[in-house]
């Protein structure tokens, strides 16, 4: 099937002004995220509360979330789980990360007065309430004001994380209790679950390592069945198509959250499927048309064209798909939905405007250095 007739697109002959839209966008896309002070990372990458609810009935998502909104958390994740009949909910709310500034407070304080000699002086701390005194001094064990002379600051800002996590989660069960009245719809606490900086170091370092193997995977895949010219232009490819989507969430305002990263993998898997499409028609037309005198410009140009109603036809209806997701899906698969959307996008065109001008470039300058 061909979505149109045979077509003569000069793609080598755009590449110049190809690279130049890909670097332009990905430039706008480092700016967004200089300028906002780093990519914004979700709950999974940063910390915070989960809190599992087990309802007697159906619960009706849109009335937890009002609930959750009257008291300022509106954007919590809210997910149904298990069986249908279980009446099972996740409830994920990241935590506004202040930890770190009322633990410097209290050591610059300490410092500044070589020593706590009362409790009372933590409500002198900035931010303090915050936290809540009574709580943050209820979580020393032994003697609270030798031990407040003693901590450090890691140790400290442990401490303060527990105490805001758990008033978190209290909160949400306060907010749920409210918006569902006696008898309604009751419900009972599962379990409650800190998520802390140590596992989302350990997620955020996974997460990375997830899209280097896979890109060097790539590398070694194509590399073995093509040409190190078709490994380099592949990966080349790739991590523009990571480039751009990343650069896309951080100007759309998204948080880069696990599912996101399983849409930049995906992203990867799907754009070199694409890629080698094209790559697979380059490389027969090369044995095919070396022995004449057709140029290296006409037998790439060729390929694209070749494979370009395939990569219509493909890109065309994942689009469908996806675009469906973004639209209808719902708020807890937006950011998803979004990155699939633009990886979608920027692979078909890496494809032709991109990996297949590499080659060109890449065997143009041996032939210069040769001659």
């Amino acid at each position: 099937m061909r979505f149109f007739g045979k077509t003569q697109i000069d793609f080598i002959g755009w590449r110049k002004k190809a690279f130049l839209l890909s670097g332009i966008i990905i430039a706008i896309g480092i700016t967004s995220i200089v300028l906002k002070g780093g990519l914004k990372f979700g709950l999974d990458f940063t910390g915070g509360v989960e809190v599992h609810l087990k309802f007697d009935k159906s619960p009706s998502v849109a009335r937890i979330r009002s609930g959750l909104t009257k008291i300022g958390l509106g954007k919590a994740i809210i997910q149904q789980y298990g069986k249908k009949e279980e009446n099972l909910v996740l409830i994920r709310y990241k935590v506004d990360e202040a930890s770190q500034e009322i633990a410097s407070e209290i050591i610059n304080y300490r410092i500044a007065h070589k020593e706590f000699t009362a409790l009372e002086e933590l409500r002198n701390i900035p931010g303090i309430e915050a936290v809540g005194y009574e709580e943050l001094v209820s979580l020393f064990t032994l003697d609270p004001l030798v031990e407040l002379n003693q901590i450090n600051q890691e140790s400290l800002v442990l401490l303060i994380r527990r105490v805001t996590h758990r008033k978190i989660a209290a909160t949400i069960e306060e907010g749920v209790e409210e918006e569902f009245e006696e008898g309604e719809n009751s419900f009972v606490v599962q379990s409650t679950n800190l998520i802390g900086p140590q596992v989302s170091e350990e997620l955020q370092k996974s997460a990375i390592l997830a899209i280097v193997f896979a890109l060097i995977g790539m590398l070694i895949y194509i590399a073995w069945r093509f040409q190190w010219k078709f490994a380099l232009g592949a990966v080349i490819a790739l991590a523009h198509d990571v480039f751009i989507s990343i650069a896309a969430l951080s100007l759309g305002n998204f948080e880069i959250t696990l599912p996101i990263v399983a849409a930049v993998l995906t992203i990867i898997g799907y754009s070199l499927n694409d890629t080698i499409v094209v790559y697979d028609r380059i490389r027969e037309n090369l044995k095919t048309h070396r022995k004449g005198r057709v140029s290296l410009k006409q037998i790439i140009n060729l390929g694209v064209n070749q494979s370009l109603s395939r990569t219509i036809i493909t890109s065309l209806t994942t689009l469908l798909v996806v675009s469906a997701l973004f639209i209808w899906g719902g708020a807890i698969i937006h950011g998803f939905a979004f990155a699939l959307l633009v990886g979608v996008i920027a692979g078909t065109y890496s494809s032709d405007f991109i990996a297949a001008p590499v080659i060109y470039a890449w065997r143009k300058k041996n032939v210069t250095k040769s001659t």
